[in-house]
């Protein structure tokens, strides 16, 4: 009886040892992946493609859009608009096939309405928090969906959004609040207001994630338009929203919105998404001669400006913190920063095109897209403050103007017309 109790233990811990790993994937389930910082911690990622070489898959996704795809385990979510902006899809596809799941018409929307040339009528990036997948078009509605694509609700009435660009912010998601900017601007002529000269209509939302209703707004003071989306930074032990605007970058309190603290941010629009690091918050208005700035939270409700820097700011693109340097893409160049005093550590030209979605980094590497659909890698030195080697550039021949997501070891691209899952 001994032996063959002995015997079965031993083949259970022989199933035990040798039952093959299960899969993880990180799930890159908003705008800029974890926490929105363009950051991932897969490794394997691809570094050589082409449109034959390295493609798992490439599905072909109906309509116009330039939101990036969000990942959450096998379901990787995006959205478009068909019908010239009319009608808005939220769209599922299967992660390992690029199979479409399903695709869904949750609402319509007025068409034609106004926007930037660049812009598209679904450009804000969906959200999931793993059983909700949350998306918001350019007229301002809202959806939530469940993952078999049944519309949990609608909130098609809160807002009536107009701007001289079109709505460009992601929604993020905090606790149970679907937190989204509203920089707008007038929509009577002369349309100046919020535009070109300051108005105090502009508010950061948020909404109950379980219901679509309004929980609260938190009214900017004095703005202008943006495209930013917000990050959650936890400021000794409470988080503050972190939101830029043309003219200010701000603080709020998710519990209730109130603003925190504001720091004077000339230029209009802002389209860098905030990024973090160090205890630092780093934004800038669009390109030119418009600075970086490095704000510095405190917890009694306060911030400081820590440093700002000319001659490096991007024109649409966010930044990469990855210590210690401050990485931007402006023009045809990737530019470091010492992120703690904002001089430039070295700079790498990459004349792929305009470098107008955001970069991403992984295992070392740093990824720069452009409209072009070339993605340049630049490998970093162990020390990082070595300028890095540029050791591929990738063409795929086709405009995009979303930002690459992490899928497991794949890289997924979306181009004008099809989304592609690069790598094995």
């Amino acid at each position: 009886m001994r032996t063959k109790i002995f015997l079965f233990l031993c083949v259970c811990l022989v199933f035990t040892f040798c039952k093959p790993p299960t899969q993880t994937i990180e799930n890159w389930y908003q705008f800029r992946g974890p926490n929105g910082q363009g950051i991932s911690q897969s490794t394997g990622l691809p570094t050589h493609w082409d449109r034959e070489e390295n493609v798992a898959w490439k599905t072909e996704i109906p309509g116009e859009g330039w939101s990036s795809p969000i990942v959450w385990n096998n379901h990787i979510f995006l959205t478009t608009t068909t019908e010239e902006g009319a009608n808005c899809h939220v769209i599922a596809l299967d992660r390992k096939t690029g199979k479409i799941l399903w695709d869904r018409i949750v609402f319509t929307q007025a068409p034609n309405q106004h926007r930037h040339p660049m812009n598209s009528y679904a450009t804000p990036t969906p959200v999931t928090d793993g059983t909700t997948v949350f998306a918001v078009f350019s007229s301002g509605g809202f959806v939530a969906l469940d993952f078999n694509g049944n519309i949990l609700w609608t909130n098609t009435e809160t807002i009536d959004f107009h701007s001289q660009h079109g709505l460009s912010a992601s929604p993020i998601l905090h606790g149970d609040l679907l937190i989204l900017p509203i920089d707008h601007s007038n929509y009577d002529y002369p349309r100046r207001l919020g535009w070109l000269d300051p108005w105090d209509k502009s508010f950061v939302l948020a909404l109950d994630k379980n219901t679509g209703t309004e929980r609260w707004r938190s009214m900017r003071g004095m703005s202008r338009i943006a495209h930013a989306t917000p990050a959650m930074m936890l400021v000794g032990d409470e988080y503050q929203i972190v939101s830029s605007a043309g003219d200010v970058i701000q603080g709020f309190d998710p519990t209730d919105g109130k603003l925190l603290w504001t720091i004077p941010s000339a230029g209009e629009p802002s389209v860098p998404s905030s990024v973090i690091g160090n205890g630092l918050v780093f934004t800038a208005p669009t390109g030119g001669r418009a600075p970086i700035r490095a704000v510095r939270p405190t917890a009694d409700g306060n911030a400081e400006l820590v440093w700002e820097a000319t001659g490096s700011t991007p024109t649409m693109s966010s930044f990469l913190f990855i210590e210690p340097l401050l990485i931007a893409c402006p023009d045809n160049r990737v530019v470091a920063l010492d992120a703690e005093t904002g001089e430039v550590v070295w700079e790498v030209p990459v004349r792929i095109g305009p470098l107008n979605p955001s970069p991403i980094y992984a295992d070392g590497k740093i990824y720069v897209f452009s409209e072009h659909g070339t993605t340049a890698v630049l490998q970093l030195a162990a020390d990082r403050r070595t300028p890095p080697e540029v050791i591929a550039i990738n063409e795929l021949d086709e405009l995009s103007r979303a930002s690459i997501a992490v899928a497991g070891n794949q890289l997924l691209i979306r181009t004008e017309s099809t989304l592609w899952a690069i790598g094995k």
